[in-house]
């Protein structure tokens, strides 16, 4: 099977979860500049929400480039992904709307934590159907940052019961790390040209 439907299928998911993150931003009642600043919590989780949808869609669509074809497996894999994508706009409109509160923060590390995982699985999926020459592969290589970030994941949701702001930064390391833009499948995908 092509990778065309499940590409097409997960850009329109991931464009819903945006879609509905910015939705949960109610007008204040009044026009005073106290009234945004009460809106600060929201807003901050929300950027770092849409980071985290926006490193998702960028991985995602650098390594569907690498997917010649896709099988039943792929796909399961892939909505496995997405179904764990789609639970973030939950979590980060109830950390913003608690400010930051130890059980929210500590549900929103683990809503990252499975994304994470179902995306290590989709990767191992797509290695496994594509084997061990793949271009994917040769890109991945030891997956340090993968495996870092599982690492800091699970510190962050131990850490959310006695100090939020420290687990936030964990959150937010992680993104970071994430953010830099990963040239190893375009470099891999140039050499193979």
């Amino acid at each position: 099977m092509t990778k065309n439907r499940l590409e097409a299928f997960s850009d329109g998911v991931l464009a819903i979860i945006i879609t509905i993150m910015v939705l949960e931003f109610k007008v204040p009642n009044d026009t005073t500049f106290e009234s945004v600043l009460k809106l600060s919590h929201k807003f901050l989780s929300y950027i770092l929400s849409f980071i985290y949808v926006g490193i998702y869609w960028n991985n995602h669509h650098h390594m569907m480039h690498t997917v010649k074809r896709v099988n039943g497996k792929i796909l399961w894999a892939n909505l496995h992904l997405l179904f764990w994508l789609s639970l973030i706009p939950f979590t980060t409109a109830w950390i913003g709307e608690h400010h930051f509160a130890p059980f929210p923060m500590m549900l929103y590390g683990i809503v990252l934590f499975m994304n994470g995982l179902a995306y290590f699985i989709l990767q191992n999926v797509i290695l496994s159907h594509h084997g061990k020459d793949s271009v994917l592969s040769k890109a991945i290589g030891k997956d340090y940052k993968g495996k870092a970030s599982v690492i800091l994941y699970l510190i962050g949701i131990a850490l959310s019961q006695y100090s939020t702001l420290t687990a936030g930064i964990i959150y937010i390391i992680v993104a970071l790390m994430w953010l830099i833009p990963d040239k190893r499948i375009e470099k891999i995908l140039e050499e193979e040209k």
